[in-house]
């Protein structure tokens, strides 16, 4: 049997947040946008410019450590220790200071796994994948992935195995990894990840993996990190609900948004999925939100106290007119009293 340790590289370091040498491009759909949905040329020059290379040892991301440490240090930690955060996945141009306000409740001192939850988006999944891959690689140092917990979760038969393309391509989980470092770099030999990603549920998926996930989530030594973006208005993604009562067309994503993040702090799964039926939002990580809520309700059943507030909200753009697009950030914490 092999011992090769198993790396995914750090795919999206250069275009969706600052590399190891500090180089970093954005283009403004790439919050949403894969490489292989723009056009073929502009990929390819994307690619020949920005082929991102394995952090070399000793290199540490200045630029990505100073952008980051910029923005958490203009946050409060007023719902510390958090046992599970929701935060955004987009470039770091456009939702690196929302996400500090979920990463800035992360306690170093007591956090021995986190939980990384990211929705699909390129590949179909109707169950949710775990990693082929042994190490998780950032700009700052290498993450790993936690093999005794990824045991437990193979043997339950309710996950598949996504390749490593997949896991490269994916980066609703990569976006975290960054965060995830900087934010436990006090104890950076002292945790392990456990990275999975979330296929289109069912809502009694989300409760079966809920279920399983809740144990998990009891354990104060446990962080889960949800991936998640809000609302994608406009008419590249297909949506373009508009409330005229509130005015601007920002005026009445901001309202939609809300509406759904006041029902996620109720901490309703049924509810929460009532709100996506009648609404249809284009919240991309509702999946691994809904598994969140029901492992909550599990808790909650065994007498659990716990309370869910959102910290930030931000857009990418505000829309005026139906030209134009753009995508909501928010980001949460989850506290147990």
């Amino acid at each position: 049997m092999s011992n090769r340790v198993v790396c995914r590289e750090a795919s999206h370091a250069g275009s969706w947040y600052t590399a190891s040498d500090g180089v970093s491009l954005c283009h403004p759909g790439w919050s949403t946008v894969s490489l292989s949905q723009l056009t073929a040329t502009s990929a390819s020059q994307v690619q020949a410019i920005l082929v991102p290379q394995p952090p070399k040892s000793g290199i540490t991301g200045p630029q990505l450590n100073a952008q980051l440490e910029g923005w958490l240090s203009q946050v409060q930690s007023t719902k510390r220790p958090a046992r599970a955060i929701i935060a955004p996945h987009a470039g770091y141009t456009y939702c690196g200071s929302c996400a500090a306000h979920a990463y800035k409740q992360v306690d170093p001192s007591i956090t021995r796994r986190i939980f990384i939850l990211g929705p699909s988006h390129h590949v179909p999944l109707s169950r949710c994948a775990l990693s082929s891959v042994d190490i998780y690689r950032t700009p700052l140092y290498d993450l790993r992935i936690d093999q005794k917990i990824y045991g437990e979760l193979w043997k339950t038969g309710m996950f598949e195995r996504m390749s490593l393309q997949t896991d490269e391509d994916e980066h609703s989980i990569e976006m975290h990894l960054p965060y995830t470092a900087k934010a436990m770099e006090s104890h950076k030999d002292e945790f392990t990840i456990i990275p999975v990603l979330v296929g289109a549920l069912s809502e009694s998926k989300e409760q079966e993996f809920g279920k399983l996930f809740s144990k998990y989530l009891a354990d104060p030594s446990n962080l889960f990190v949800v991936s998640s973006d809000f609302c994608h208005w406009g008419q590249r993604f297909r949506y373009s609900y508009y409330d005229e009562s509130q005015g601007e067309i920002y005026r009445s994503i901001e309202h939609l948004d809300k509406m759904g993040m006041s029902i996620i702090e109720q901490l309703d799964p049924v509810s929460f999925s009532n709100y996506l039926k009648k609404y249809h939002n284009t919240i991309c990580g509702r999946h691994p939100i809904g598994v969140l809520l029901n492992a909550i309700t599990e808790l909650q059943k065994n007498g659990m106290n716990m309370s869910f507030s959102f910290l930030n909200y931000a857009q990418s753009s505000q829309c005026r007119n139906w030209q134009d697009s753009s995508v909501s950030y928010a980001a949460g914490a989850l506290t147990v009293h």
